[in-house]
């Protein structure tokens, strides 16, 4: 089976045209314009920021017009790791993917599911003519990954929407409430090396100052 088989047919599509795009964190250049150049094709007013955060606004449906705009987000970036044996260079080559009994799969490389699969329904809705809906827009925030840096970077002197529907979550079901972004806390402390039974104890020298790092998000909720 092919992706272009798998439905919605328009969400496959859009996926794997972005995973032939190299967009690992920080070279996102090439998927900015990507986006830039879809909003163009289609009659969609766009914008890119500093950062290189993009938007792209799409009026409401009959019916919907006035309604108050709706913000859909995803980020374009994605975490770049192969196999040892791998030879793709990420830096330059998109992902090549699989269809593996229903399921994706990239080829010896990370897939780019998060957060691609925000992108192509967003891609998916913004090209369609039958989904009813109110004025939508679409923020691709970049360098997630590395940080949030798109995000925190984020010029939003064009969005006018009050509600923001992120579509970043880690399974199906589950909303995110009450999030206020995400905080990062770094510390240091001294951790003792112990030799572990029937293994040498070459290694028993203290090791000081190992980071933990701890992400905190909001209230999940299980539908």
């Amino acid at each position: 089976m092919q992706i272009t088989e798998l439905k919605p047919k328009k969400v496959f599509y859009y996926f794997s045209e972005l995973a032939k795009i190299p967009r690992g964190s920080g070279n996102t250049e090439k998927v900015e314009q990507y986006c830039l150049d879809f909003a163009a094709e289609h009659g969609l007013k766009s914008y890119r920021d500093e950062y290189g955060n993009v938007m792209i606004f799409k009026n409401g449906t009959d019916g919907y017009e006035q309604s108050a705009p709706v913000i859909l987000q995803g980020h374009l970036d994605m975490v770049c790791e192969k196999l040892p044996n791998c030879k793709k260079d990420m830096e330059h080559e998109g992902v090549d993917i699989i269809v593996d009994d229903g399921f994706l799969r990239a080829d010896g490389t990370t897939l780019g599911g998060d957060d691609g699969i925000a992108a192509a329904y967003i891609f998916a809705l913004l090209d369609s003519d039958k989904i009813p809906h109110p004025p939508i827009e679409a923020l691709f925030t970049i360098d997630e990954e590395t940080g949030l840096r798109g995000a925190n970077a984020l010029d939003a002197s064009k969005l006018k929407g009050k509600r923001l529907i992120n579509i970043d979550s880690e399974e199906e079901g589950v909303i995110t409430v009450s999030c206020a972004g995400a905080a990062r806390v770094s510390c240091s402390m001294s951790v003792n090396a112990e030799a572990a039974e029937g293994m040498s104890a070459k290694n028993e020298q203290p090791q000081k100052k190992r980071t933990v790092q701890k992400h905190r998000y909001g209230t999940t909720i299980k539908s």
